[in-house]
């Protein structure tokens, strides 16, 4: 079964371990990223510029490596594609550890305009407080 262009729009993301020259091509400039309470700066960014300066630019500098890895995608007809996976992470030490997600994103006009997180913080932290 091939993949929806929904799907094969987040998938993009996903393939590229969220390489942010194609994160800024497939995101419209008015995402709206909402990150679960508990992980590493979470909250609701607006704007890729916002998602790139105010959350990517503080969370990356935390971990020698960290990318999500999408195992699973699915899409229903309302434009959303839910994305099972998990984030690869090493920390600074060289500790891998795998973090579970899921996202929901929000299809608009051939880019990604929205996204709701949700991750098992717990492992993440733990991580950082090793």
């Amino acid at each position: 079964m091939s993949d929806t262009p929904n799907v094969a729009l987040a998938r993009r993301l996903y393939d590229s371990k969220a390489d942010p020259v194609v994160a800024k091509e497939i995101m419209s400039p008015d995402t709206v990223w909402d990150i679960t309470p508990g992980f590493p700066y979470g909250g609701v960014y607006e704007g890729w510029d916002s998602v790139s300066n105010d959350f990517f630019a503080r969370l990356m500098p935390l971990f020698a490596t960290m990318y999500p890895v999408g195992d699973q995608f699915f899409a229903d007809d309302d434009d959303h594609v839910f994305v099972l996976g998990h984030y690869h992470v090493e920390s600074k030490d060289g500790q891998p550890v795998d973090v579970r997600f899921i996202h929901l994103w929000t299809v608009r006009d051939g880019k990604l305009a929205k996204v709701q997180q949700a991750a098992d913080s717990q492992v993440l932290q733990h991580l950082l407080s090793a």
